[in-house]
């Protein structure tokens, strides 16, 4: 075990640094720093722009939701909306809006603003890097947006939606000034959002500077200017750190739990942790031989040692499971991650015979982790007659073999943009489902279509988690995917520097970081 963290490290420490470019490199240029600047990194942009359906990430608290996620228990929880009420079993839902907000434009927060996004969220199809936007899913057989007065929206649905709280957390409503919101779905220059920072410079690919919003109708951020670097390579982000050219990291994957307990050991920086809504899994390529048989799917994963990836490759920072719905979700049940090698023989042994079978198992060439989770699962994977080619692709690449259905097994990973679990099981175990599709899983099954259809319409919640319940249990006997651990989300910052930094399920508490 001790031999496997130490290579692990030594493959994030001799990895070339991202794109070839030096700290220098990425760090020259940004004309927005300021003396009480406080800078941080994340491995992709966070603010991606006019073209991206969010435009900028929910973790730098530039828009903000009608209905949040309790950050202790995951269920709905005020945000934009302060109170509501459900009515005619679901198919009316009456929203009460928070008072004396403004947007950052410094017009007011009203119910017609409401109306006006939820509106714009139905035209085009801009795409996103962290969640597809989609009024069908969020709103679904949504009739009509009314603004009865300045606070108050009533929504009438075709059909019964008792589900609509979960459907509407976080990414499900996102609220922006009407002023930016485009004819085409994206956005007419920055974003505006109510929430405690606002966009004061965002340079495409490199750096996003947030200003404290002075008029915020809740507590201030503590910081008055943050910027925020993209620095996509692990291992510079590692190096930046050291160096204090940044005083710490956010977003997913913010920091390897290899480098991170290696940062631990400099008095300097502190690492904090928090269960995150990550889900990390292989993709079995459904529509061809051998995973398209449900039992050597099952083989796959009762041969897995779940515990010994995490405490190996992520010194314990996860948590195994079968199971694809989020830890983070209220509705998820919690199912033992069983090892079972002779079981698992044999069912491999019913597909394949004596005979043995090649098969390609791509990962993120980028993710040094995955590449060497890769070498340990395709040495277990050999005891049951498959002889694995490991192929490191870049991330665009990786995407388009999925779709197109040419590779047997990837690394791949799921996020929870609101509180309903049809966002996954509609994705990933409808017929036509979008991750179905794009990951080539060819997963069909009859039971689970019917499941699904009913919690279309099923109006009586107790009946509504029995059948997510039920979704889970087949989830977890077919392997669909092969879930492999919750994340937990690991964020390392310099605390001689930094106080209020902390790990949240999705970021970190940006309105609360301040110099010491």
């Amino acid at each position: 075990m001790r031999y496997l963290r130490a290579l692990v490290l030594l493959i994030f420490l001799l990895a070339p640094a991202g794109c070839g470019q030096s700290i220098e490199e990425r760090t020259e240029g940004t004309s927005a720093a300021a003396d009480d600047t406080i800078v941080l990194a994340a491995y992709r942009p966070l603010a991606p722009g006019v073209h991206d359906s969010y435009y900028c990430s929910r973790i730098l608290g530039v828009w903000e939701p009608l209905i949040t996620a309790d950050e202790e228990t995951g269920a709905p929880a005020p945000c934009l909306a302060v109170s509501w009420e459900m009515l005619d079993d679901g198919r009316v839902w009456v929203f009460h809006l928070r008072q004396g907000v403004r947007f950052h434009d410094g017009t007011p927060f009203t119910a017609q603003a409401v109306a006006d996004n939820i509106a714009w969220m139905g035209k085009g199809a801009p795409l996103s890097i962290f969640y597809s936007r989609s009024r069908k899913n969020y709103y679904p057989n949504l009739v009509r947006v009314e603004p009865l007065d300045e606070l108050t929206v009533r929504m009438t649905f075709a059909k019964p939606n008792v589900n609509q709280l979960y459907n509407m957390m976080n990414f499900g409503s996102p609220i922006y000034a009407p002023s930016c919101l485009a004819d085409d779905g994206s956005f007419a220059g920055t974003a505006r959002g109510t929430g405690p920072f606002r966009i004061a410079e965002n340079v495409q690919d490199r750096y996003v500077v947030l200003e404290r919003n002075e008029d915020y109708y809740g507590e201030k951020a503590r910081a008055r200017r943050i910027l925020i670097r993209t620095i996509p390579s692990p291992d510079v982000r590692f190096a930046a750190l050291k160096a204090e050219e940044i005083m710490g990291v956010l977003d997913v994957s913010a920091m390897p739990p290899v480098l991170a307990d290696e940062l631990a050991q400099d008095e300097r920086f502190a690492v904090s942790v928090s269960r995150s809504i990550m889900v990390r899994y292989l993709a079995l390529n459904g529509t061809r031989p051998p995973f398209n048989d449900v039992r050597m799917r099952r083989a796959v994963s009762l041969l897995l040692d779940r515990r010994l990836l995490v405490d190996a490759l992520y010194l314990g920072y996860a948590v195994p499971t079968t199971n694809l719905l989020s830890i983070s979700s209220p509705f998820y049940k919690e199912f033992p991650a069983a090892r079972d090698t002779a079981e698992a023989k044999r069912l491999a042994h019913e597909v394949l015979g004596d005979a043995r079978q090649e098969i390609v198992y791509c990962v993120n060439g980028a993710d040094p982790i995955a590449k060497g989770e890769a070498e340990l699962i395709a040495y277990w994977l050999a005891d049951i007659g498959l002889d694995v080619r490991i192929e490191a692709l870049e991330a665009p690449m990786l995407t388009a073999r999925m779709r197109r259905g040419d590779y047997d097994i990837a690394r791949s990973q799921q996020g929870l943009p609101n509180g309903d679990p049809l966002y996954v099981f509609k994705g990933f175990f409808a017929p036509n489902g979008p991750r179905n599709k794009a990951l080539s899983l060819g997963y069909d099954n009859p039971e689970v279509n019917a499941l699904l259809a009913e919690l279309d319409t099923a109006a009586d919640e107790g009946k509504r988690w029995a059948l997510f319940d039920r979704l889970q249990e087949i989830g977890v006997e077919e392997q669909p995917v092969v879930p492999l651990y919750f994340d937990e989300n690991i964020v390392v910052y310099n605390a001689a520097r930094l106080t209020g930094y902390r790990a949240l399920r999705y970021g970190v508490s940006l309105a609360e970081v301040a110099w010491r």
